[in-house]
């Protein structure tokens, strides 16, 4: 089964991801990796209008530590 069509979101950003966000409000949904919106997606179990993906967003991938704290990104 296919999914629900939907409108594709790649922002470069945080500031266009967060933007994005609260343009599109609950009818958006964050993609970060290969989780499981996308299998209830193609069995419309999730439906959503807008689908930001986050992997081009820098700052947001990778494990790096800072000022004596362990930073995990998405």
């Amino acid at each position: 089964m296919y999914s629900a069509p939907f409108e594709y979101h790649a922002p470069a950003t945080l500031s266009e991801a967060l933007a994005l966000l609260g343009q599109y409000g609950d009818e958006a949904k964050v993609l970060a990796g290969s989780q499981s919106l996308v299998p209830l997606m193609k069995l419309r179990l999730a439906q959503p209008a807008h689908l930001v993906d986050l992997r081009k967003v820098d700052g947001l991938t990778g494990v790096r530590e800072a000022q004596g704290a362990l930073l995990i990104g998405a």
